[in-house]
């Protein structure tokens, strides 16, 4: 079988649309919707998708890196650029699945679909090391599921593949069938059925009927009968089944599930025969995928005895990339856990996305089995570094040595990573991003880990990811054309500094704001190009603000004078923001010195009124809804009297992150996203429609036996009538685990257990109950996530989200993950 060859024309009928092609020869090998991540602009076609952004804002971006190849829905564009190859069409996601669909027709490999609430991307991970010996596998990147990321996997397939395995995400009805078209699976698995992704759902019985879609035409399904109650067995998919539980009957039935030496040791029962398999980990999320792939080995075929040695080698899966502080002011990519073109793509847009360092260096080991000739592969990967303008590549890996001529950026090539290590201490890293990236076999966490800071175990992680999808969230209850400044001030909430303002930087929100000049210096000095306001400027301040383009909120006739006595006199229209007290009384202009400030801004050609603002004192709550109203109509009467005085319109904004959510006549020109970025809004019951993006952990130092009567910690406050055992953690007050949390106030979750403080908490570590569990040191413990959630945490200690994030101390270290 060959692979296909697409020109632009061939596409054109393959969608049955209208054309306008100015050479209609061009050879099409890559799909893209971001005209940020481009390899080859001369082989591309750039899909305009209207989903939270239009794609069509994007296409004079997209030309002016030499796209010239276009599917769109608006034919405006068509005569803009008549040296463009054009197809119209009525609907271009449709027609991007359509053309996927097309392309999975030409091959007939076999497939393996994976669909669930939990689990997919782990089990396709590991069924792609479990098999990666007797098939050439084609794989979705990472967790590319959804109704975008599924056709961009799937048109990865060509004829040297001999084994596709895609995973599939759904999060409303109607969904399914179309990745079902396009995947077309033999193999069916499905995972865990929970509550993740249940809002466009009328129940669970809907959800769990919609995914089991994608098996419709299925030869095998591998299921468990635990995650389909309610559906008849002759109801489900699938012409042979496989089942597998370890509570009722089942083909592969597990009697028990033993914990070994940080393993876990499983007996089923299988054809009538005892079994057994080892896995190496042992949380109930590990177990649970684990046994997943177990009963996939054997409904495939394989042996027992085959499955369980399989199974024993199986290695951690990091989903996510890891960005960690690193030695010598370095900032460390952390994507070590595999190595494949695709993960290589979508690791160096992310870093590209990190301006903080200008030099970026790329640790990359040999890529295997990828279905490519080695010089076709390398070629490729040469061309990739060069179009993220890497500045070094270190090679790791003999084969890799050999086609250095290819690279043109600095090189240095080791045998291996024992090589690579052995010679650390002569190499030279300071100041740059460096992205680590290498197959399983290089082991490459043990450069990771010399790379990286060494700082004590309690970590905040930040989920990026999670943070996208807030503020597109919340792009999507705007109006078409309102901007959005995000609010990064306090470490970004705590979260971080220029970690979150790249992310936001290339997503392209429109405005940054922090608290003091300071902030704004840390990310102009991190490469941020933004406009950044300041929201409370000092008079010492003014020569840096200037200096460094910050642009300060001006809130009253004093501190107005003082900026424009600081102003250099060459200097003219320097960007300012005006701050009205519409009634939250803390800093602004009030309505009886609007007078006097319309005098000063007359008289002053110096600089210009780039935004007037106010704050809404209680936008998310209803019970003060006359007053917002009030505060927005005094605003509107303001803004509008400086307005005509000042003879231009300046970009007005009052709402805030509840704002935004519950008064879309209070968007103006632009509206300020804050905390609804790290998914909280007291406007959404139960934050409904935002992510988690934190992840507060720490680890268990010492666990202790202790005798009826025995107390705990300072001033003997924790007591334990009974006697019991406890275990130390690694985080006290200092990292802002407060000390209200303290006598069974807090708790926090050991291996799926909710556990309680117990005693005073200390400044460095804090005690907690875990009398009747089987905790050991080096266990983790987690004080927040999606279950034991923040809003918890603070209605516990009698506070607010806000306090509980922006405690969390700088000596925590902040690891942010990226799909």
């Amino acid at each position: 079988m060959q692979n296909p060859i697409y020109t632009i024309s061939t596409i054109a009928k393959i969608l049955q649309t209208d054309v306008k092609l100015a050479n209609d020869q061009t050879i099409i090998q890559f799909l893209i919707i971001d005209s940020r991540s481009v390899l080859a602009p001369e082989n591309s076609l750039f899909f305009a998708l209207i989903s939270h952004r239009n794609g069509h804002e994007f296409i004079e971006d997209a030309y002016h890196k030499q796209i010239r190849n276009f599917v769109v829905t608006e034919g405006k564009y068509i005569a803009l650029y008549p040296d463009c190859n054009f197809i119209l069409v009525d609907d271009s996601l449709r027609a991007l699945q359509t053309l996927a669909a097309t392309h999975r027709n030409h091959f007939n490999l076999k497939t393996v679909g994976i669909t669930g609430s939990n689990g997919k991307t782990i089990v396709k991970e590991w069924l792609y090391q479990l098999l990666a010996v007797d098939f050439n596998i084609i794989r979705s990147p990472k967790s590319y599921n959804s109704q975008i990321g599924v056709p961009l996997s799937v048109w990865q397939i060509n004829a040297d593949h001999t084994l596709g395995i895609f995973e599939a995400g759904i999060s409303a009805t109607n969904e399914m069938e179309t990745l079902a078209e396009i995947i077309q699976p033999q193999i069916g698995i499905l995972t865990n059925i929970g509550e993740a992704h249940a809002e466009g759902f009328a129940s669970k019985e809907e959800k769990l009927a919609e995914k089991l879609k994608l098996f419709a035409a299925c030869e095998l399904f591998i299921y468990s009968p635990n995650y389909v109650n309610g559906i008849d067995f002759s109801a489900l998919p699938g012409q042979r089944k496989f089942s597998w539980s370890s509570t009722q009957g089942a083909d592969l039935r597990i009697i028990a599930i033993e914990p070994v030496e940080g393993n876990c040791h499983l007996r089923a029962i299988h054809q009538d025969q005892e079994i057994t398999c080892l896995l190496p980990f042992k949380d109930k999320a590990s177990i649970e995928n684990g046994i997943i792939c177990w009963a996939t080995l054997l409904a495939l075929g394989y042996s027992s005895a085959q499955a369980s040695l399989r199974l024993d080698k199986l290695s951690h899966v990091s989903m996510r990339l890891e960005l960690k502080n690193g030695i010598n002011q370095c900032s460390i990519i952390d994507d070590s856990y595999s190595a494949d073109i695709s993960s290589l793509a979508i690791a160096l847009d992310f870093l590209n996305q990190q301006n903080q360092h200008a030099k970026k260096t790329v640790i990359l080991s040999e890529l295997f089995e990828t279905g490519k000739d080695d010089i076709v592969l390398y070629t490729e990967i040469a061309d990739l570094l060069a179009q993220k303008k890497v500045s070094r590549l270190i090679g790791i890996g003999i084969h890799l040595a050999q086609y250095a001529a290819l690279f043109k950026c600095e090189t240095q090539f080791f045998e291996d990573t024992d090589a690579f290590i052995r010679d650390f201490p002569g190499l030279q890293f300071s100041h740059e991003t460096i992205l680590v990236k290498g197959a399983r076999r290089f082991e490459f966490a043990r450069i990771s880990k010399i790379l990286t800071q060494k700082i004590h175990d309690t970590v905040l992680e930040i989920d990026l990811n999670a943070m996208v999808s807030n503020l597109q969230f919340y792009r999507s209850k705007i109006k078409p054309g309102v901007k959005i400044m995000a609010m990064v001030k306090a470490f970004s909430y705590g979260s971080g500094s220029f970690e979150i303002a790249n992310l936001l930087q290339f997503h392209k929100v429109d405005y940054l704001a922090v608290a003091y000049a300071d902030e704004g210096i840390a990310l102009r000095k991190s490469g941020i190009t933004l406009p950044i306001m300041v929201m409370s400027p000092e008079e010492s301040a003014f020569e840096a603000i200037i200096k460094h383009h910050l642009e300060p909120e001006i809130y009253s006739l004093e501190i107005l004078k003082s900026f424009l006595n600081a102003l250099p006199e060459e200097i003219t229209n320097y960007p300012v923001h005006l701050k009205i007290d519409s009634g939250m009384h803390r800093l602004g202009f009030d309505h009886d010195e609007i007078e006097k400030l319309s005098e000063f801004l007359k008289d002053s050609q110096q600089i210009k009124v780039q935004s007037i603002f106010s704050h809404l004192v209680a936008s998310g709550e209803a019970a003060h809804d006359g007053f917002t109203q009030q505060q927005i109509d005094k605003f509107k009467i303001i803004a509008n009297q400086l307005t005509i005085v000042l003879g231009y319109k300046p970009i007005l904004h009052v709402a805030n992150t509840s704002g935004i959510s519950r008064w879309p006549d209070g968007q103006m020109d632009m509206v300020r996203l804050g905390i609804g970025l790290y998914g909280f809004d007291a406007a959404l019951l139960n934050n409904r429609g935002l992510q988690t993006t934190m992840v507060l952990k720490t680890t268990v130092t010492q666990v202790k036996t202790l005798d009826a009567g025995e107390t705990v910690g300072y001033s003997r406050r924790g007591v334990m009538p009974n006697g019991g055992k406890i275990a130390t953690v690694k985080i006290g007050y200092a990292d802002g685990y407060n000390r209200a949390f303290g006598n069974g106030v807090g708790k926090m979750l050991i291996n799926g257990q909710l556990v309680p403080t117990i005693g005073s908490i200390c400044m460095d570590m804090t005690m907690l109950d875990i009398t009747g569990l089987d905790v050991s040191a080096g266990d983790e413990a987690i004080v927040f996530n999606k279950e034991q959630t923040i809003i918890q945490l603070a209605d516990d200690t009698n506070t607010i989200p806000y306090e509980i994030l922006t405690n969390i101390s700088q000596r925590v270290k902040r690891v942010y993950f990226y799909e």
